[in-house]
């Protein structure tokens, strides 16, 4: 009995220890998808088209990352078939790592955007884009400290988040193409700034993806489209 009680004691260490190296790699995919917003938020306000370009070229580490933890998390799940917690945990990181990914995609569409905003008549910038964009850089933020602390009602806070976000779209769009009306030299530069808010949207709604999870992970039951604080 001893050396049974041993084993189940070696394996449960062994699990641990790769769940702990999941988490790791996840944060570094988080990071890599952080940067990116950030950077391509910064080339919008800039005009930046070097930045841009290096957050187009830089989604190849994000996609390969997150592919290379899914596969683990399958590996993991196969072999250790955990339960209860252990796997609603792994079944959690499976799901927050395809939002970074697409996190990263919104961060090279925004980037895509620069770069033909760089070739149209300089035009100025929506005042109230910074804001929306540090407000979905912050819902991103605060989801992941969700996540690593297993803080349901921070990411519960998180979904409310997701409000103000989709009103600052609502409202940037309306006044953008209310800019276009009746001033054609206006349509192609507010249609890429209209993009990129579309992507700031996506980004918060990502956000909120990451906090359902977390709330499924910590009490186990899912509140998919009916996350609250």
């Amino acid at each position: 009995m001893a050396t049974e009680l041993e084993e189940r004691s070696q394996v449960k260490a062994k699990f641990s220890r790769n769940l702990a190296t999941v988490r790791d790699d996840l944060m570094e995919l988080a990071g890599l998808a952080a940067t990116a917003m950030e950077q391509s938020v910064k080339a919008v306000l800039t005009r930046d088209g070097d930045l841009a370009r290096r957050v187009i070229v830089g989604d190849v580490a994000v996609n390969s990352l997150e592919e290379a933890i899914d596969r683990e998390c399958v590996r993991l799940i196969a072999l250790f078939q955990p339960v209860a917690g252990d796997l609603r945990q792994l079944m959690a990181v499976d799901h927050i790592i395809t939002d970074l990914e697409r996190i990263g995609d919104s961060a090279t569409n925004i980037a895509e955007e620069v770069l033909t905003l760089s070739h149209l008549p300089p035009r100025p910038i929506h005042p109230s884009l910074a804001s929306m964009a540090q407000s979905a850089q912050e819902m991103v933020r605060q989801s992941l400290e969700a996540f690593f602390r297993s803080n349901a009602h921070l990411a519960r806070q998180v979904c409310l988040a997701d409000d103000d976000v989709d009103a600052m779209d609502q409202a940037i769009i309306q006044d953008l193409l209310g800019e276009m009306t009746g001033a054609p030299e206006a349509i192609l530069p507010c249609q890429c700034q209209i993009n990129i808010v579309r992507n700031l949207e996506r980004v918060g709604d990502h956000a909120t993806n990451i906090a359902e999870q977390v709330v499924y992970m910590v009490e186990g039951q899912s509140v998919r489209h009916r996350c609250q604080g």
